[in-house]
């Protein structure tokens, strides 16, 4: 397919590549960016013209709306607007509003995996848009990922990622929070890992991505929580969730309480340019608090 993609950071610059790398027709645009081995334009409308797929990663919703409002004008009938963005709900499905009108399809498709699974081409893609616009773009996200999942309409891709990513969040202040207690106890951080890994306690932060260094698999707990996925990041989409529990009238008290955490740790305690895992230290390094009212 004939491809424009906009946006070329640390995540879209090896999608593109990966695409390039299947074989599809990859015209690149960004601000800032300039990645080897992808044909660039000179404005994100240019990059849009004559494209069978316009794929966008954006870091919010009002540079979506932005650049949305730049593109959908320069597409061809019946093109596809496909936003891989992490944004709010309402964003989403605000462009997907304005693409319709204009005769082009939307699929909003934040993604899980990091930099690691866009290079590594492993990312999941979370899915929202009709039954058509999902199967028109499924080669590409065969050619960036290891799995989509279609969630159902215009914005479900973006409320699948928010409320996984707040599960996220949440479970791993509480793995955090067991780790530092656990050390206060006395009790070997293998033992623990050993047990709440095979018990019911067990979680992907635990098992998969855990904060204390030496334990487990590989994580950035072993490399001075150097970001896999920056605590910034995940304080965005823990905002995001909360803004999006307020728009729904959700009760989320842990994930108000995860996104509170995580804003003191990024912007008063030194978190930011860390990984959302150094949560362990900030524990270590703290007593006892009586829980409020």
């Amino acid at each position: 397919m004939k491809v424009a993609f906009i946006g070329l950071g640390n995540m879209g610059a090896p999608m593109a590549a990966n695409l390039v790398k299947a074989g599809h027709d990859v015209t690149g645009y960004d601000t800032v960016a300039r990645p080897e081995g992808i044909a660039l334009a000179g404005s994100a409308a240019e990059a849009a013209a004559g494209a069978d797929v316009v794929l966008t990663m954006l870091p919010n919703g009002a540079i979506l709306r932005a650049v949305a409002a730049e593109v959908i004008p320069a597409m061809q009938p019946g093109a596809v607007l496909l936003d891989c963005s992490t944004v709010d709900v309402d964003s989403a499905r605000a462009v997907a509003a304005e693409a319709g009108a204009a005769g082009l399809m939307a699929v909003d498709a934040p993604v899980s995996g990091g930099v690691g699974g866009a290079a590594a081409g492993t990312l999941t893609f979370m899915a929202g848009g009709s039954d058509a616009a999902f199967a028109r773009v499924k080669p590409l996200f065969d050619a960036m990922g290891a799995r989509a999942v279609h969630c159902g309409p215009s914005g479900n891709g973006q409320a699948a990622k928010i409320c996984n990513n707040m599960i996220l969040g949440v479970t791993m202040i509480a793995t955090c929070e067991a780790f530092a207690l656990a050390d206060k106890l006395g009790l070997d951080r293998q033992a623990m890992f050993d047990v709440v890994s095979t018990s019911s306690g067990q979680s992907w932060s635990m098992t998969a991505y855990c904060p204390a260094p030496g334990v487990g698999p590989t994580s950035p707990a072993d490399n001075g929580y150097r970001p896999g996925f920056a605590a910034e990041l995940m304080l965005k989409d823990l905002m995001l969730s909360q803004q999006a529990a307020e728009t729904a009238d959700a009760d989320t008290p842990m994930g108000a309480a995860a996104a509170e955490l995580y804003r003191r740790f990024v912007e008063d305690e030194g978190g930011r340019g860390r990984d959302f895992s150094a949560m362990l230290p900030r524990f270590e390094a703290r007593g006892f608090r009586k829980a409020g009212p």
